[in-house]
């Protein structure tokens, strides 16, 4: 058996997510170094809200960091083997690099409350937008969006600085694609996907359009940041989400982070990757199972788990025995 570690991003956080696993020691270690990190007490934060200032982005990278990373300590303590491969969406990335050793905790906290500030602040607040669409292939979903920023081609930007670009952001299971650009060309690209059969085109509640080219300058802060703190080689591999690319050297890691603020995530590629280097079963670890329901309709050959909480994570262990 050839175990695949992944680890989600943003989106999965709740109040509350650590309660069951706060008081074990490797965890408790864990938590007071992130807050030392940070300078300042995201466990409070984690532990009783409010929900609403969890859900800020600058808040919500680290605590979903620190959330899945205790949720792996906390495997390894209590004897589960370790990974022969990690992969993390988004967000998740880096906390699949901490994991396979790449960032000390404190350091990878840093960088994406840092990463959270430049993704936010890259575009005014309001003038940016995401959008799931659902019953589409992945080039129906692009056709969308070239068509959608075709139409704005010649006019003014509707938000100045700002151009009506759209494009796909996160590729995350067959006919599942969260599309990306201003928020007049997500809303553009939404009409032409449901007139070109999309079962649902819904707008999300996010506040900035991650993983799109008009992220660019937040790749060009983060670079900065990443190159200041050097990573280490991860001791097992990675499957990165920009190139659904093994990288081992850390002046690739940086290059491929970078980027990685400003492409799609192409997570239904990260998946069979994973199941082609002879993955047969992938556990999630962090809130949610979010990855786990991903990986079902993906590859339905993987076994999929999902370490979330005290309970889960007895239950997984007894599954792999």
């Amino acid at each position: 058996m050839k175990l695949a570690f992944v680890f989600p991003g943003q989106g999965s956080q709740a109040v509350g997510m650590l309660d069951t696993l706060k008081d074990r020691p490797e965890v408790a270690a864990l938590i007071d170094e992130a807050d030392a990190a940070l300078g300042e007490p995201l466990s409070a934060l984690i532990a009783g809200g409010p929900a609403e200032s969890l859900a800020l982005t600058v808040n919500t990278q680290p605590a979903m960091l620190l959330a899945g990373l205790a949720c792996y300590r906390a495997w390894r303590a209590a004897g589960g083997p370790d990974a022969d491969a990690v992969a993390g969406h988004s967000l998740g990335e880096y906390t699949a690099l901490t994991a396979a050793g790449a960032f000390e905790p404190g350091a990878a906290l840093r960088l994406v409350r840092l990463r959270a500030r430049a993704m936010q602040e890259a575009v005014p607040v309001g003038s940016g937008s995401m959008a799931a669409i659902l019953g589409l292939d992945d080039d129906q979903v692009r056709a969308a969006c070239r068509q959608a920023t075709e139409s704005f081609a010649g006019a003014a930007p509707s938000t100045p600085g700002v151009p009506d670009v759209v494009e796909p952001a996160n590729f995350n299971a067959p006919s599942q694609v969260v599309i990306a650009g201003s928020k007049a060309a997500v809303d553009k690209a939404c009409e032409v996907a449901k007139a070109m059969g999309a079962k649902r085109a819904m707008p999300l509640a996010v506040s900035a359009p991650f993983h799109s080219s008009l992220l660019k300058s937040a790749g060009e802060r983060l670079a900065v940041a990443l190159r200041d703190t050097a990573p280490a080689s991860p001791r097992v591999p990675l499957v990165n989400n920009v190139d659904v690319a093994v990288r081992s050297a850390p002046v690739e890691i940086v290059d491929a982070l970078v980027r990685q603020s400003y492409r799609p995530v192409r997570w239904t590629e990260v998946v069979r990757a994973l199941e082609a280097m002879g993955c047969t079963r992938m556990i999630e670890f962090g809130p949610g199972k979010v990855l786990a329901g991903l990986a079902k309709r993906i590859a339905p050959g993987l076994q999929v788990s999902a370490v979330h909480d005290a309970a889960s994570l007895e239950s997984t262990l007894k599954e792999i025995a």
